[in-house]
């Protein structure tokens, strides 16, 4: 019996298990890859915001800080694993090494995070169309460049960081295509892009990958004018946004809310992460696609908040602390939305649960 099971080793699972392991609880730390980490590990860029999310250091590096800490804390980690859902006795199923064991917890953390969108559109499946996610881990992980020339779709923030992170590969970028009249990633991301002279077309989407058993080009047209250019590239990058990877949470009964914004089928939680079953919590983008900062955060917190949930000794301030620090996090522009969407899934929970 383990005392918490948390599931996705991404920022906010790494972060959970840091901080209830902290607290003297018996930790299982489960996720699909070999290596905990996450996104981490494919963003090679320097972080910025305050001490607490390690600024100034590269994603990677956060990567390799959170998970000394984690082991050195006695976390047991099992990689490769993929959580199949529960027995009728609430025992978690993992597939292992090409065998099954039945795992049974007092608490569950599931931070299983986001997955990445795709765009249909004429030829989309040839080769030579991946997501951002599979251009990153190719580049930043592998050392491999995944094209020569690259048309990327979507002017968010990964799709932005991922035209700089390929550049830093060798890799030119013929364009940026945007479907909405404005870029919509950070200024702190685009100033990079302008400095660097890459077009970007606002009002604008792709139509066709152009090429039998290879992309040669790509076919984008005007929303407003419905004039259509031709690009030439040999990699078309899709960074289009993600959803919530909220298949597990659904699973277990967990009550949801459906925002097409915030990617998805999102559970209802407390201020503390707690779902509406309890010593269930949830953290990380599960609960709104976000930011590494915050998803780390939400996870110290979920993994406080179930350490005392069990018996662990958890002072009420020390989780007060970071949930007045994600306060600040969701603060401006940008910020102010996701911080009027948290406040309406905590609300949605308490009408749920006062019922």
């Amino acid at each position: 019996m383990w005392d918490i099971v948390v599931i996705g080793g991404g920022p906010a699972g790494l972060g959970a298990s840091i901080e209830a392991s902290k607290k003297g609880a018996k930790v299982l730390l489960v996720d699909e890859n070999k290596l905990p980490g996450g996104q981490l590990f494919k963003q090679i860029h320097k972080f910025f915001g305050s001490k607490e999310h390690y600024a100034g250091m590269r994603g990677n590096q956060i990567a390799q800080t959170l998970i000394k800490q984690a082991l050195d804390n006695g976390v047991t980690y099992m990689g490769e694993t993929i959580c199949q859902g529960f027995d009728d006795k609430g025992n978690i199923i993992l597939s292992h090494n090409n065998s099954v064991d039945f795992i049974s917890t007092k608490a569950l953390i599931l931070a299983t995070g986001g997955i990445e969108k795709g765009l249909p559109f004429k030829n989309w499946t040839i080769p030579g169309v991946m997501t951002a996610g599979c251009a990153q881990t190719f580049a930043n992980i592998h050392g491999i460049k995944v094209g020569q020339e690259i048309v990327i779709i979507g002017s968010g923030n990964i799709g932005l960081i991922t035209a700089y992170q390929l550049i830093q590969a060798g890799i030119k970028i013929k364009a940026i295509v945007e479907f909405q009249d404005r870029v919509t990633g950070y200024e702190v991301h685009l100033n990079k892009i302008r400095k660097l002279g890459i077009p970007i077309f606002t009002s604008h989407t792709i139509v066709e990958a152009i090429g039998k058993d290879h992309v040669i080009a790509g076919k984008i047209v005007d929303l407003l004018t419905k004039e259509e250019k031709i690009i030439d590239c040999d990699t078309i990058v899709l960074a289009v946004g993600l959803r919530t990877n909220s298949r597990v949470a659904v699973s277990l009964g967990c009550k949801t809310i459906y925002s097409e914004a915030f990617g998805g089928m999102i559970p209802l939680h407390d201020s503390r992460m707690e779902t509406t079953i309890n010593n269930i919590f949830v953290a990380g983008d599960l609960t709104a696609i976000e930011e590494a900062n915050t998803a780390l955060d939400e996870g110290r917190i979920a993994g406080l908040a179930a350490a005392q949930n069990i018996g662990f000794k958890v002072d009420d301030k020390e989780i007060q602390v970071i949930i007045e620090r994600l306060s600040d996090l969701r603060s401006g522009f940008f910020g102010e939305k996701r911080k009027t969407f948290k406040q309406e899934i905590i609300r949605r929970y308490e009408d749920e649960t006062s019922n």
